[in-house]
């Protein structure tokens, strides 16, 4: 039987509730591949799983794997499987029954999708999750155009970055919230307009918003409706909007959760490798070190990504 190193979750708690382990690495089924993984991302999703604050991961599910999103190499593919081989790099967003903290992850080749020539693991792996949120957010909830205006409230984090960048590749203005500590950097993605939301009022200096993508919550969503044109979309990864503040407006307005779309991520790594977007990640652990790596990006300030190296 062949095994692997993972870090796993046996109990709800904080970071120390992670525990690096041995398990059985699990030969591709029928339309599977399996994946020798080299880096996979750390996303709030991660810590709040292990707090215990997503209801359809129960105690009796533990102990499991975390990590929504990974890069590696395919290792060997199932019956089925057409269109990956071995020695094929690829990167995923995976579902909700596979974890990426792992050397080996064994999954659906439906989820997968070629890694952007222009990256290498670390970088790749920084991509899925955090892409595919802003692109669903964007284009799939919000339906932004050319030449429409949208404001991002946390455009300096994992899912802001890339949203700042999918919508000016999208012909969009771009209008932020950052801290000052990120004006410079949202300002290099492409963002038209930043507003330090600690020392600026956004509902002051914005009007007539097409778009407000919402990746804070609380008192700046509902702020927000005061920016919103009337018929807008208030479009948030958080807490479901007002539908009374949404009728007042005549807007659209709902919350949602990313889901897995492997062609959303070719077409997000066409524009990678076109060198219209680019993930930046912050600072790197080893697999052996999530814990740490938890702990940092659920209690520090974080620009982009952080992101697990794997090695073998």
């Amino acid at each position: 039987m062949a095994t692997m190193k993972a870090v796993c979750l046996e109990r709800f708690g904080g970071p120390e509730a992670l525990k690096v382990t041995e398990l059985e690495r699990r030969e591709p089924g029928f339309g599977e591949v399996l994946i020798h993984v080299h880096a996979a991302s750390v996303n709030p999703v991660d810590y709040k799983t292990r707090a215990g604050q997503y209801p359809q991961v129960t105690q009796d599910s533990l102990p499991r794997v975390l990590g929504r999103d990974i890069s590696g190499t395919v290792e060997s593919v199932g019956e089925g499987v057409t269109h990956f081989k071995a020695g094929d790099d690829v990167y995923a967003l995976l579902d909700r029954d596979h974890g990426g903290y792992a050397q080996y992850v064994t999954l659906s080749a439906h989820l997968c999708a070629p890694k952007p020539v222009k990256l290498d693991h670390t970088a790749a792996a920084a991509v899925p999750l955090a892409a595919i949120t802003a692109w669903q957010g964007l284009f799939d909830q919000g339906e932004l155009m050319p030449g429409q205006r949208v404001l991002i409230h946390g455009g300096g984090g994992g899912v802001g970055h890339f949203a700042i960048q999918l919508a000016k590749s999208r012909g969009a203005e771009v209008v932020t919230t950052v801290s000052a500590e990120d004006k410079e950097f949202v300002q290099s993605l492409g963002a038209d307009q930043v507003i330090d939301y600690k020392a600026e009022k956004f509902e002051e200096k914005v009007k007539d918003v097409d778009l407000v993508f919402d990746l804070v919550d609380g008192e700046t969503q509902e702020r927000s409706w005061q920016v919103l044109k009337d018929g807008g979309t208030l479009i948030s990864t958080l807490s479901e909007p007002s539908s009374a503040r949404a009728m007042e407006h005549h807007a659209r307005a709902t919350s949602y959760f990313a889901q897995a779309n492997a062609q959303e991520l070719r077409q997000i790594g066409k524009l990678i490798d076109e060198g219209k977007i680019r993930p930046h990640v912050e600072v790197t652990f080893p697999l052996e070190r999530a814990a740490e790596a938890q702990r940092r990006l659920e209690s520090a300030h974080t620009r982009g990504k952080v992101v697990l190296q794997v090695e073998d």
